[in-house]
């Protein structure tokens, strides 16, 4: 029973030796082409190997880059990293298959500087405790817009606006202070109130060709 148990026990230590055993690579360098199908074709000296890009490079490789490659199998060579790019050809970062890409860190700054950016997307979520939005110009053009806050403060030198309808609800008071108001209508102009109160501490004027009163 003894000599059962120690051969059972050589033998899967066996296994685990073989299944622990490393899997060679080949490290090469080379220039990145694409073949008569399109797809991706590392040319390393007289060697010309299809190749894949592995999740790592997260800068796509284009056509002419000079890129690292890990060959582990005939067949299976891995783009690595871009080492070299010719002029003129465009930086994209990109990430395939997945659900998405996370930038994260943790409890410290990230920051983006270019001379334009751009973001293009389905659906767009922003969520912050404080958010600041500084610039000589911006225009907000949607097709609706809404605003929802409990305090709304604007300061401008001079607002203007223009609408087909204008409806506002205010349940408290709504109160106008300027040195000259002017409201106009073509049509009709209708104040109603339970009390209402005209005062003018020097004139109070009305004009028209029918005045009724009662």
């Amino acid at each position: 029973m003894n000599n059962e148990t120690t051969t059972l026990t050589k033998a899967r230590t066996g296994r685990k030796s073989q299944a622990a055993k490393a899997i060679p690579g080949e490290w090469c360098v080379g220039i990145l082409g694409t073949d008569a199908k399109g797809r991706q074709v590392v040319a390393s000296g007289d060697l010309k190997l299809r190749a894949r890009r592995a999740a790592s490079c997260l800068l796509e490789p284009a056509a002419g880059d000079s890129v690292a490659c890990l060959r582990i199998a005939p067949d299976e060579v891995w783009i690595m990293a871009v080492l070299q790019r010719e002029e003129g050809t465009a930086n994209v970062v990109s990430c395939e298959g997945g659900t998405g890409m996370r930038i994260a860190a943790e409890g410290g700054r990230i920051e983006l500087a270019a001379e334009e950016l751009d973001v293009a997307t389905q659906r767009t979520r922003l969520a912050t405790d404080t958010a600041d939005v500084v610039g000589r110009q911006l225009s907000v053009v949607g097709t609706s817009l809404k605003l929802v806050g409990s305090v709304l403060s604007s300061v401008m030198d001079r607002v203007q606006h223009f609408s087909r309808h204008y409806l506002r609800t205010t349940d408290g008071i709504d109160r106008v202070a300027a040195t000259h108001v002017e409201c106009e209508a073509k049509q009709l102009m209708r104040i109603e109130g339970e009390h209402t109160l005209v005062n003018g501490r020097e004139l109070v004027k009305a004009r028209g060709a029918q005045i009724h009163f009662g």
